[in-house]
């Protein structure tokens, strides 16, 4: 197996020299992990990262990985047919995987085991017929779609190219297109800026029977014009936070913090950075989260590649399992991987 580095101009490089500069043995590690947020890549301006990369990240880090989720990466898409459809292809590549993971001869983990793609909810009730399509496409494990709406103004200095418009999901076609959801027994994934959180507040109240799982802890920004007033954002986000935990529809991922966007230094060290120096930088979020959404809503999730530049695999469950260490058994196996289980439906 070959890992090679991911470069993402919106995120941080992949350095493996530097990450296998860090080792630590797991910790907890008979403890079931599913990891319900992970991406497979093959683009020339994002690198590769594919089902043998992602399964020498797990061996390597020694954790009890039982599951993965897969979540879309716009890629993988159709050549050709209909524009609207085109992003079936990604379910259908995902599905391979997951088929190939689930012969078992690639090991334990059933990589794929859910499969969360993209459909343009601009359609409105036209999405409907993509979505009937990924689940035709998806072998039983196609459980939703994310529908990006992160937006800001400065978001060109932090290297992401992608422009959306502001109050995506205020928009009356977009939620003509998100009502089509539920009624399919589908989820949504959210993400999105900690300045846009009032936004998802309202979608939430308004959809109440639509389960939303929202990723990266709701994207508080450290970069910009937040650089240096990391308490001032956090009172803002988690003010956002403890409103949205009041909707009984919305759950947390616990992740995502080793993104460039949260603006954390941990990959400018000589070293890569110890599991309890990334616990004692996350703790004020992740504690905020739990204590606002419940064990039984929210899930750690490991957002690889793209936190790969920021540490490795395994000393990043490392970090959850120090994080975790107050709660009880049950709420660390919702944690880790019963949450994740019962919203992506997988059975695990």
């Amino acid at each position: 197996m070959t890992t090679q580095p991911t470069t993402i101009s919106a995120h941080l490089a992949v350095r493996p020299e530097w990450l296998d500069r860090r080792r630590e043995p797991a910790l907890e590690p008979d403890l079931p992990i599913v990891d319900p947020h992970h991406h497979l890549i093959d683009r020339p301006e994002s690198g590769r990262y594919l089902l043998p990369d992602l399964l020498a990240d797990i061996a390597g880090g020694g954790h009890n990985v039982v599951a993965t989720v897969y979540l879309e990466w716009l890629s993988m898409y159709r050549a050709d047919g209909p524009l609207h459809l085109r992003p079936v292809g990604e379910i259908e590549f995902a599905n391979g995987v997951a088929a190939m993971s689930a012969s078992g001869g690639y090991g334990k983990p059933r990589v794929c085991a859910g499969i969360v793609g993209h459909a343009d909810l601009a359609l409105g009730a036209r999405v409907k017929e993509v979505l009937e399509a990924m689940i035709a496409s998806g072998g039983g494990r196609f459980r939703g779609i994310r529908f990006i709406s992160a937006s800001h103004p400065d978001q060109a200095q932090w290297g992401s190219v992608v422009g959306r418009p502001e109050g995506l999901l205020l928009e009356k076609k977009v939620r003509e297109g998100f009502a089509q959801i539920a009624p399919l027994g589908l989820s949504f994934d959210a993400f999105m800026y900690h300045t846009q959180l009032g936004d998802l507040l309202d979608l939430a109240r308004a959809y109440p029977a639509t389960p939303i799982v929202m990723n990266h802890v709701g994207g508080p920004i450290g970069l910009g014009r937040y650089k240096g007033k990391r308490d001032a954002v956090f009172t803002e986000w988690s003010a956002s936070i403890r409103a949205l935990a009041s909707c009984p529809n919305v759950h947390v991922k616990l992740g995502g913090l080793g993104m460039k966007l949260l603006g954390f230094d941990s990959h400018e060290g000589e070293l890569p950075p110890s599991s309890e120096q990334l616990a004692a930088a996350w703790r004020p979020y992740i504690e905020t989260c739990t204590a606002a959404f419940g064990a039984d809503r929210a899930m750690f999730e490991s957002n690889f590649p793209v936190d790969k530049g920021s540490y490795s695999y395994g000393v990043f469950w490392n970090a959850c399992k120090r994080l975790a260490q107050g709660a009880s058994a049950s709420e660390k196996a919702s944690l880790f991987h019963g949450t994740a289980s019962r919203v992506y439906r997988l059975g695990i």
